[in-house]
């Protein structure tokens, strides 16, 4: 694709980057065919293609984006499959994060809109303050039909029927390795999954440790950044994830690490990213060196190999693949080659690459589109008549799991109960 950036434009890193990006594009339109949202609204704007386009008019004339603009990128998921299919390697990813920091920048929202946005980057990447606005949603989840927006409702039904206490595995400690260390890795412990959802740490924590880790929970982590990353707020994006590579670092340099382990894949695709977010900052060595070490915690199993599976029912697992985790991060056999090796019967739904709808805050600020995104993949992982949905993502795990009632579990739970842990809670009362 031909671009005409002025000199001037192309001396921000941004826009030079943008740059290249935008002229590796060759129009092909392969990106079309993946496409969740050109998929469900069947309109060009709505696509990879569509929105490069945008990008590139809005970016070169310097100009702020008009509603219909902002409408298009904002209806995008970020779910990077368009990344997977390209041919000619368009890095898609790094485009609509900076057109999103670019609108963050000079597009006024409506008051609505600003409000709720705010919102959300205010109680989301802070457990205590997520768990509270969860107890406030459940109990006003009676009065659903009184709010008049569906960003609300939407925010209303993302509250689980029971929220856990918090963990105390998830404060900054160490447990040691079982037997002989094999590694010593830390462990992200995420933000809203702590809130929704403490069995997954608790699970990876005993996973790690049975298989000769020691886990170290640093001080001073909290949201990786990926949730005010997406929404164009570089600035609360950066400070966040600013405090964990220093967090991380202070581990580095104190007994080492091997590895950063995560296993919320939203989180890990961001985090791998961190030394091209920082590249341009006096962090950027630091940052490049975690966004190095990090990784999933199936790549780590992986790594490791499981010992002594077989403590499992071999049930009929349907494996979502997380478009973080198999577009993002490109780890797609991982996750399915250990399920089988711990002993279950791996099944995989047709279009497994395209999104669930949940994307980060996507289901709660596009609830439509998400809603029939959901009922779609629903359906092609219950025509597997799975016993159990495993997944690598909590994002993933509350979107399917609030459209079946066939359970749906972390993928770290299951390697944990295959090799001696419990039995994962949201499989209590099944056959």
């Amino acid at each position: 694709m031909q671009t005409n950036f002025t000199p001037q434009q192309l001396a921000d890193p941004g826009t030079a980057r943008a740059n290249e990006i935008l002229r590796s594009c060759v129009h092909c339109g392969f990106c079309t065919a993946t496409c969740p949202t050109y998929k469900v609204l069947g309109d060009e704007l709505d696509s990879p293609r569509g929105r490069i386009y945008l990008i590139k008019d809005m970016l070169e004339n310097g100009k702020v984006p008009d509603a219909k603009t902002v409408g298009h990128i904002d209806r995008c998921l970020s779910c990077l499959s368009c990344m997977t299919t390209c041919p000619s390697g368009v890095h898609y990813m790094h485009l609509v994060d900076h057109a999103r920091e670019y609108i963050e920048k000079t597009y006024r929202r409506p008051m609505g809109e600003r409000a709720l946005r705010w919102l959300l980057a205010r109680i989301l990447p802070y457990p205590g303050r997520f768990r509270l606005a969860l107890m406030g949603a459940k109990l006003a989840r009676p009065f659903r039909r009184l709010v008049p927006d569906a960003r609300l409702r939407a925010m209303l039904d993302m509250a689980p029927r029971d929220i856990p206490p918090p963990s105390l595995n998830d404060r900054p400690q160490v447990f040691a390795a079982q037997g002989p260390r094999r590694k010593r890795v830390a462990l992200l412990i995420g933000c809203a999954q702590r809130a929704l959802n403490t069995d997954i740490n608790d699970a990876t924590i005993r996973l790690l440790r049975r298989h000769g880790c020691e886990v170290v929970i640093p001080r001073g982590l909290g949201c990786c950044g990926a949730l005010t990353h997406h929404m164009g707020k570089t600035d609360e994006s950066h400070a966040m994830a600013a405090a964990n590579i220093r967090a991380l670092m202070a581990e580095v340099a104190g007994e080492g690490l091997d590895a950063v382990v995560i296993n919320t894949s939203g989180c890990g695709t961001t985090v791998k990213d961190y030394g091209h977010m920082f590249e341009n900052d006096p962090l950027a060595a630091d940052a490049a060196r975690v966004g190095a070490l990090a990784r999933d915690i199936t790549e780590v199993m992986a790594d490791l190999g499981l010992r002594e599976p077989g403590h499992a029912q071999p049930l009929r697992v349907g494996y979502h693949a997380a478009c973080s985790l198999q577009h993002g991060q490109q780890i797609r056999s991982a996750p399915k080659e250990l399920l089988a090796a711990a002993g279950f019967t791996v099944l995989e739904p047709r279009d497994a690459h395209i999104c669930c709808g949940s994307a980060g805050t996507y289901n709660l600020m596009q609830p439509a589109i998400s809603a029939e995104l959901k009922r779609r993949k629903v359906e092609t992982l219950e025509a597997l008549t799975p016993q159990v949905i495993s997944a690598g993502n909590i994002g993933c795990m509350m979107q399917i799991g609030s459209g079946t009632g066939v359970p749906v579990v972390h993928t770290a739970e299951l390697l944990d109960w295959a090799t001696g842990g419990p039995r994962p809670r949201a499989l209590a009362g099944t056959a």
